[in-house]
């Protein structure tokens, strides 16, 4: 059994993700969920938040956390997502509980008051992650590893370089990445390759209430992939959950892992150090 934290902007496939953990409660026990500024404003994305986890009938604690980067101005994702942050489905817009407007504070406590270490699920840009880290750094010795959906070796998708996650506070993803916590990255290199075809998408409608939602998030979300050159949908926040349940299904190598924070072209970029006498301790990467 893992206890895991889910910080999240949802964002199609940050739904996807939080209903496959929520699926699996002899494996995960979710301790909470926190929202982030990233794929829409934090308002949006908590909405978004809110109807999942009322569609599926959780219990589960839910924080609202940072609305902007620590750094530069939010830059949303609507191109992907939609104006709503996850366009397609209809919500009869029954409420859900926030208990807390201070993401940072409850991920403290949460992790703090549980026994045993906590999993941090990461699938949003890392603003919440690294103020908690830089507030409470004691707290890092109870945090067993990260796993994230962010980044890319070979190329990005936000910009050539940069995958959108870190482009949009790669402040923050410095502080997570030099923080000394075991990480479990997902980047594009692996999520590009995790990706559901047109035809199992056609098969989920109408098979029940919660795979007709799926169908009609997957059904918006492979329309709109089409305008950057996909014709099946990559599942991307998906992996970062999928690894906890079954990590057999993926390969890893150990690597050094950093992001360029400078302002240009390479802004928000993940590099990796793969010189065969590297002089860095590495971190775990897809």
């Amino acid at each position: 059994m893992k206890h895991i934290l889910i910080d999240c902007d949802p964002g199609h496939d940050d739904a996807l993700a939080i209903m496959t953990a929520f699926a699996y409660p002899e494996h995960l026990h979710i301790l909470g969920v926190t929202t982030v500024g990233g794929n829409q404003t934090l308002e949006k994305v908590t909405t978004n938040a809110k109807n999942i986890l009322e569609f599926i009938g959780a219990e589960i604690p839910l924080a609202k956390g940072q609305k902007e980067p620590l750094v530069k101005a939010l830059n949303t994702g609507e191109q992907a997502h939609g104006d709503s942050g996850m366009d397609g489905p209809y919500f009869d817009g029954k409420d859900y509980p926030v208990v807390s407007e201070n993401a940072v504070r409850f991920l403290y406590e949460k992790i703090l008051s549980c026994p045993e270490k906590v999993t941090i699920v990461a699938l949003a840009p890392l603003t919440n992650i690294a103020l908690l880290l830089k507030v409470y750094p004691e707290i890092k010795e109870k945090i067993e590893c990260i796993s994230m959906m962010g980044g890319g070796i070979s190329h990005g998708n936000c910009t050539e370089l940069a995958e959108f996650n870190i482009y949009v506070d790669p402040e923050a993803a410095h502080i997570v990445f030099h923080s000394g916590i075991p990480i479990v990255m997902s980047g594009l290199d692996v999520t590009e390759k995790a990706v559901i075809t047109v035809q199992e998408i056609e098969e989920l409608k109408n098979k029940g209430r919660v795979s007709h939602l799926v169908f009609e998030l997957l059904k918006f979300y492979n329309e709109s992939g089409k305008q950057f050159g996909f014709i099946d949908s990559p599942v991307h926040d998906l992996c970062a959950i999928e690894y906890l349940l079954a990590p057999e299904i993926f390969s890893g190598t150990d690597w050094y892992v950093d992001v360029i924070t400078d302002d240009g072209c390479a802004r928000g970029q993940t590099f990796a150090d793969l010189r065969a006498l590297s002089g860095h301790e590495p971190k775990y990467m897809y």
